[in-house]
């Protein structure tokens, strides 16, 4: 009986060990493996090389792609928390009841019915040269023609992924 008690805690991690194992781990494990080969341009030799990491360090296609994703996570960053923080401050302080904080909670939630997707490509209404923005825009004599910078640019990008990830900010801000 002692012994089955002590056995008991191990055989109920095992199977999420084994998943993650199987999952994760090795997979990770080949990466690593897979980035030390050769690689020529087509094909991939088995075999020891630093040549892979000295490319990533070395060369300017990858400085520039590293820079412009730490611009885009810190943008990114900086735009959902100043739209996460004061709705999380007004869920949490300013709403009362929580049944109101579930329902204002849940509303947030909305957008998170439908696919990633289509609440990218819904963004193109808004933003495209004959959008409601830049209809808006021109009905007030702001502009004369369409603004290009709003659809397929850095603008574009930063506020799509801000609409994505500003629920998994407000959560846990909201919890804390």
């Amino acid at each position: 009986m002692k012994n089955w008690r002590t056995l008991q805690p191990y055989l109920l991690v095992a199977p999420q060990t084994i998943v993650l194992l199987l999952f994760l781990v090795i997979p990770i494990l080949t990466i690593v493996a897979v980035s030390f080969w050769e690689f020529n341009g087509y094909s991939m030799t088995p075999g020891f090389t630093l040549s892979n990491y000295q490319a990533i360090f070395a060369s300017k296609v990858y400085l520039t792609t590293y820079l412009n994703t730490f611009k885009f996570v810190g943008l990114v960053w900086f735009f959902t928390i100043l739209i996460a923080y004061p709705v999380a401050y007004f869920l949490a302080f300013h709403v009362k009841t929580l049944r109101w904080q579930v329902i204002l909670f849940l509303v947030c939630t909305i957008p998170f019915l439908t696919s990633n997707i289509i609440r990218m490509i819904s963004w193109i209404p808004f933003l495209g040269r004959e959008g409601v923005i830049n209809k808006s825009l021109m009905a007030l004599h702001f502009t004369d023609k369409p603004v290009e910078m709003f659809l397929f640019s850095d603008f574009a990008v930063v506020l799509a992924m801000v609409h994505l990830y500003a629920l998994f900010m407000i959560g846990p801000i909201f919890n804390s």
